[in-house]
């Protein structure tokens, strides 16, 4: 499979960053297939080949996550960012858990109420005029 990732140029308290394609399994400071850009960290600078990483993405190559936030950033890709897999303590999931569980009521509240206005309309629209009389049904 292949990934656009980083690979680590910089010297130490200096990082630098080439953006590469390479197989997932090599090492990133071993032999890669193309160099896509480069990114500078410190001073923001990114430097890319677009038509090269739409190419590799089209043809179903991953990006790492950080590669991958960079795209979005630079809008090569338009989708949200990805978050890093991190590690949630049991007490942070059940806060979380009850977040959800208080967000929950609110939205089925929000979607009976609309529905009830479009009621009202219909019968409205079905009465007929006050200043016409209606007709006798035959």
């Amino acid at each position: 499979m292949l990934t656009i990732r980083f690979a680590r140029i910089g010297t130490r308290k200096k990082p630098f960053f080439r953006i590469i394609i390479s197989e997932k399994s090599k090492d990133t400071q071993g032999q890669y297939l193309e160099l896509l850009g480069h990114y500078n960290p410190r001073t923001k600078e990114v430097t890319l080949k677009t038509d090269r990483i739409t190419y590799w993405l089209g043809l179903g190559a991953t990006a790492s996550n950080s590669v991958y936030n960079l795209l979005v950033n630079q809008k090569i890709v338009h989708a949200d960012k990805k978050r890093r897999s991190v590690h949630i303590s049991k007490k942070r999931a059940a806060k979380l858990e009850e977040a959800k569980k208080a967000a929950a009521p609110e939205a089925p509240a929000q979607v009976v109420e609309a529905p009830a206005q479009p009621e009202k309309d219909a019968v409205e629209a079905k009465q007929p005029p006050e200043g016409k009389p209606s007709e006798p049904a035959n």
